[in-house]
Order: structure tokens, then C-alpha cells, then sequence
């Protein structure tokens, strides 16, 4: 392997380990919104009580769902070299969509707290936040259902590599599936923290083996040049 080779392993690796890190404590620091979502009665309390907070989490999540991105053109970039490509191709763009419109989601979020920034009381933020849910809900979906199919793809293409053992490989694809699950389920305790454990339990297995196979490449000998 050569040093361009090692070094481009060693970021992609770092990618997939600092990715779902990321997103998992974005979504732990949010304010925790009982019931079921969107609660826009809950919205409201928590932008009122910390709007410094409020926007530093949602600037988080939005950082983490393009980190997020740039996992999975990693691991599809190993895939690749795996000899896979056709699962993972298939699966990256609809990675790609839903990730996208993860990332709206916290940006339209903005918009209670720049009513609360304007001196608006909880009832008016209230009244904001519930005049985007005809709105949230619809690209909420669309991008769960869209990271899903990709989730899905990604799933299927480290079966049939088998990049690593057999039951770690069960445990990325179960891991993959519940994260893609879990934006379905409207509960702050499943989004926020079944979805940022799932991404650790997906991606950090796979970046340990991208490392570690870089590390067999790196020592191995160099084949001999065939002479002529």
C-alpha cells in the first residue's frame, strides 16, 4: 500500500469513527421533548428556556447529518475496493437524499428561536413552531423513508462482502437498520438515542476493519515487479 493509499484509509477510517460520535451527542444535548412528536407545546418550553442551546444543538445535528454523508462515501469507497458495487451504489444516493433532508429539519427549527430571539412569549413560539408541521412532517417522513431504502442497500452490500466476521456483520446490518427505523418512531427517547447509539454500533465496527486492513496492506510485502 502506498503512502497516498494509507493516508486516504486513515481519513476515511477517522470519518466513520467521528460521524455518528457526532451525531449521538447532538442528539443527546437536545432538549429532551416528552410525548409524542412533534410536540410543539414541548418545542416551545425548551427554545424558551435556552435559546444559546437550542441553536448550538440544531447547528450540531445539521454538521452531523453531512459528517454523516461523508461516512458513507467512505464506507462505499471500501466497498468498492471490496469488489462491491452494486448494493452500496444503489443505497449512497438515497443515504445521500436522506441525510439532506435530516439536515433541513434542525434549520427549520431555527424558526421558534428566532421568535423567541424577538421577544416572542412561549404561546407565540408555540404558534411557529406548529405552523411548519405541514411542512416538517412531510420532509421528516420523505428523508426517513429515503435513508431506510439506503440504510437497506448498505445492509445487504456487507453481506454479501462479508468485510468482516459473521456475526459483526449481523450486528452493522441490524445496526444500520434500526438507525434508518428509528427517524420513523416519534419519540424523543428513540430518534435522539437509539438512532445515535444504532449509528456508533454501524459505523464503528466498519471503521475498525477499514483500519485494520489498511494496517495488513501497510505491512505487507510488495509483489515483485514481473520482468520482461
Amino acid at each position: 500500500m502506498t503512502r497516498v493509499d494509507i493516508g486516504r484509509n486513515q481519513w476515511r477510517t477517522t470519518g466513520v469513527i467521528v460521524a455518528p460520535v457526532v451525531l449521538l451527542a447532538a442528539l443527546v444535548a437536545h432538549p429532551y421533548l416528552s410525548g409524542r412528536l412533534p410536540n410543539d407545546a414541548e418545542v416551545a418550553e425548551a427554545v424558551a428556556g435556552g435559546t444559546t442551546l437550542w441553536g448550538l444543538v440544531h447547528l450540531a445535528t445539521t454538521v452531523a447529518s453531512g459528517l454523516i454523508i461523508l461516512a458513507f462515501l467512505a464506507i462505499r469507497s471500501y466497498l468498492l475496493e471490496a469488489g462491491e458495487n452494486r448494493f452500496s451504489a444503489f443505497g449512497l444516493p438515497f443515504i445521500v437524499i436522506g441525510s439532506t433532508l435530516f439536515a433541513v429539519l434542525p434549520g427549520m427549527e431555527f424558526a421558534p428561536l428566532a421568535a423567541a430571539e424577538t421577544g416572542a412569549a412561549t404561546a407565540e413560539i408555540e404558534a411557529t413552531q406548529a405552523a411548519l408541521s405541514s411542512w416538517f412532517v412531510p420532509v421528516l417522513v420523505i428523508g426517513a423513508l429515503a435513508f431506510a431504502i439506503g440504510a437497506f442497500g448498505f445492509a445487504r452490500a456487507i453481506f454479501v462482502t462479508a468485510v468482516t466476521s459473521r456475526a459483526i456483520t449481523r450486528v452493522v446490518a441490524a445496526a444500520l437498520i434500526v438507525m434508518a427505523l428509528s427517524r420513523f418512531v416519534p419519540l424523543a427517547a428513540v430518534q435522539f438515542y437509539v438512532q445515535g447509539v444504532a449509528a456508533i454500533a454501524a459505523l464503528w465496527p466498519l471503521a475498525y476493519a477499514m483500519r485494520t486492513q489498511g494496517a495488513a496492506d501497510a505491512t505487507a510485502p510488495s509483489r515483485p515487479m514481473p520482468t520482461r
